[in-house]
């Protein structure tokens, strides 16, 4: 037998005129006849974490059976096709006190925030972080922090009694540094492949209709001969998707330029939620791919948000319609939101699974928390928020499952799972009393 391949280092770039391109996981990266498991293409553990404000409905959530093959509740149905790569968990208590600030702040550190209207805030490191120290260290981006919505800019009490610092992020570096979420497509682009410059450069590129492809165009060319035919086509689809992509920013600069009534509108942030949603999951999935970070965060909304969503019939703001006081129009509405929230995630995971990765897929190798830090919002209810995990985990979630936790366990104690489960040190987080087990 004779055996000439040679691999292809899992860090090889292609580099072109002010832009770097990291190149997704190929067969070329596997030194010939090397198991799998003994070199570099063994698949990364990925982690990612997506918040939603203001609860779900508890009625329309919560599956009413446990166990194995559950039914969908009409708020979970959207996922029901990606069923082997779900949990739910039920029964699940964040700490109480507070209102929208304490939902953001707990979500993911388990700690109960100080109560503090100045600038001694005071939280707790969150489960990405710890998470990051775990695996993000080899990546470009150890974390990528991301949002629809921005509220850095705001200065004291966001709630009664408690700081902006609360609402503005649910990533913690630690108890004192809270982590700006980037809601700009455009800015996290540039974080993930380069070209650097100011405003007036990027929207100069955006008027010549440039792309960082353009650049690196000949390098693909001759990576491209050296492959076989698999790696062809996945080094196609990938930068498709990078293309793609830029495209789609570019469209929405373009569009943010020209309405004069928004002149403050943030180039690259699209004007529909749902595309600045769409764009935002295929660049971190493009990352993922890419391998340029293992660890995300996603505020798809922030609490008390005022968004309304025409789109799906919903006029009235968020927020408005979350103080339901049980009126059956407005318990519609928030179903209908809830809804279609899951399913744009739902996309996201359709996208990480029909991934390539090793011998797997990304949604294979990765795990993601989605949840919020109550569940009615009309009462901003602490008791059994929302939770489920998706994806495979490298092989330790066990999915078609609804596991319902003990009474009152904290939320905290499933989050203190999750970080052992990547090898975290910890035997606390936050208010956890013990560890949750919703991992194999």
């Amino acid at each position: 037998m004779f055996i000439t391949r040679k691999a292809l280092s899992r860090r090889a770039i292609l580099q072109g005129m002010g832009a770097t391109l990291a190149l997704p996981l190929l067969d070329a990266m596997v030194p010939a006849s090397t198991a799998l498991a003994k070199t570099a293409a063994v698949p990364a553990r990925r982690f990612g974490a997506v918040f939603v404000p203001m609860g779900e409905r508890p009625g329309s959530w919560t599956p009413k059976t446990t166990g194995a093959g559950f039914e969908f509740t009409p708020i979970l149905k959207p996922l029901e096709p990606l069923r082997e790569s779900l949990l739910v968990v039920s029964s699940l208590d964040r700490p109480p006190g507070g209102t929208h600030a304490v939902s953001t702040a707990t979500w993911l550190t388990g700690s109960a925030p100080k109560r503090t209207e100045a600038e001694d805030f005071f939280a707790g490191i969150s489960l990405d972080q710890i998470v990051a120290a775990q695996v993000g260290g080899d990546t470009v981006l150890p974390s990528l922090e991301v949002a629809t919505e921005d509220q850095a800019g705001y200065i004291g009490a966001c709630d009664v009694g408690y700081s902006c610092a609360y609402m503005s992020t649910i990533a913690w570096k630690g108890p004192t540094t809270p982590l700006p979420m980037q809601i700009n497509p455009r800015v996290i682009f540039e974080r993930l492949f380069g070209r650097p410059g100011s405003t007036a450069d990027r929207v100069a590129r955006m008027r010549g209709d440039q792309s960082i492809l353009d650049s690196i165009r000949q390098d693909v060319a001759s990576l491209e001969r050296g492959l076989g035919a698999r790696d062809r086509v996945r080094l196609t689809e990938y930068l498709d998707h990078v293309r793609e992509i830029e495209e789609r920013i570019s469209r929405a600069e373009k569009q943010a330029a020209t309405e004069l009534n928004v002149p403050d509108a943030p180039i690259g942030v699209p004007t529909t939620f749902e595309e600045h949603v769409g764009v935002l999951f295929d660049l971190l999935a493009v990352a993922f791919e890419a391998d340029l970070t293992r660890v995300f965060t996603f505020m798809m909304n922030r609490e008390a948000s005022q968004v309304v969503f025409p789109s799906i019939g919903v006029n009235e703001p968020w927020h408005h319609i979350s103080h339901h006081g049980n009126e059956p129009e407005k318990l519609a509405s928030l179903v209908k939101i809830n809804t279609w929230h899951i399913s744009l995630f739902g996309k996201f995971l359709e996208r990480l699974r029909d991934t390539p990765d090793g011998d797997g897929s990304l949604l294979d190798h990765s795990l993601m928390l989605w949840g919020s830090g109550m569940s009615d919002s009309n009462s901003h209810s602490a008791i059994d928020v929302p939770l489920l995990l998706a994806g495979g985990a490298n092989g330790r979630l066990k999915g078609n499952r609804h596991l319902a936790a003990p009474k009152a366990t904290p939320l905290a104690n499933a989050m203190l799972d999750v970080a052992q489960s990547f090898g975290a040190e910890a035997d606390r987080l936050g208010v956890s009393t013990g560890r949750f087990a919703v991992l194999g």
